[in-house]
């Protein structure tokens, strides 16, 4: 029953890292993000990455972490933000972007693991971002054709796990993770608490454990907080 419970974030990795391989990595900001395994991701020196995520975390943490190594080759992301690693290496060519909008991104890894090969969306249409893609017509408005996401491997942030893989998410942690659960030929899940099976109720249930191959503790719980912000009294 506990065979995809793993005892350190380099054990769940194990036997699942190669170079040039396709990554999707769970967050918004550095919420929901997979601390640990990203950490042990860049430990292992695994290089010429393709990481889709939403965006690159922040100098020094998240997704950070990897292009300090340049360990990533190409991003797939919505957003490049305020890492300014992150803009550096676009700006000097030495790391490929492909920029999407965020729902259209979103969408992508929802068709990915709903096996959907291909949407067609109005968004984007007639911009930059959708420069040679196929379009279509549909009644009197524009639409882009979209291929899904997939990668050999999704690394996700949940709250709590069971010992079969049952996830659920806490508050806005539930982001891009559950669609990217879903989307990953093998999904291995950073959690803060394991439980028996059973222990769930099946409504709280976001990701079921069909999706889940390998699930651990992440080592280090503390909360990285990408801007703190405060007030007086």
């Amino acid at each position: 029953m506990r065979r995809k419970v793993y005892p350190s974030s380099v054990a769940a990795l194990d036997g699942l890292l190669h170079d040039g391989m396709t990554l999707m990595v769970g967050g918004f900001g550095l919420c929901g993000v997979p601390q640990n395994l990203v950490q042990a991701l860049r430990d292992s020196g695994v290089k010429q990455l393709t990481c889709i995520s939403n965006n690159a975390g922040v100098d020094g943490a998240g997704l950070g972490l990897l292009l300090e190594t340049r360990q990533i080759d190409k991003m797939i992301a919505s957003y490049v933000g305020e890492n300014k690693l992150f803009e550096k290496q676009f700006l000097d060519g030495t790391i490929e972007v492909e920029l999407n909008p965020q729902g259209t991104m979103a969408e992508r890894m929802r068709a990915g693991g709903a096996g959907i090969a291909a949407f067609y969306t109005p968004t984007g249409y007639g911009t930059p971002l959708t420069e040679g893609k196929d379009t279509r017509e549909f009644d009197g408005r524009w639409y882009v054709l979209e291929t899904a996401l997939h990668a050999d491997v999704s690394l996700v942030k949940a709250w709590k796990a069971d010992e079969t893989g049952n996830l659920v998410y806490r508050m806005t942690a539930r982001n891009f993770n559950p669609p990217m659960a879903e989307a990953g030929r093998v999904t291995v899940a950073e959690v803060e608490e394991i439980m028996p099976a059973g222990e769930i109720d099946p409504h709280m249930v976001h990701t079921p454990g069909i999706y889940v191959d390998r699930v651990v503790i992440g080592e280090n719980q503390d909360k990285v907080i990408e801007r703190r912000k405060t007030r007086e009294g």
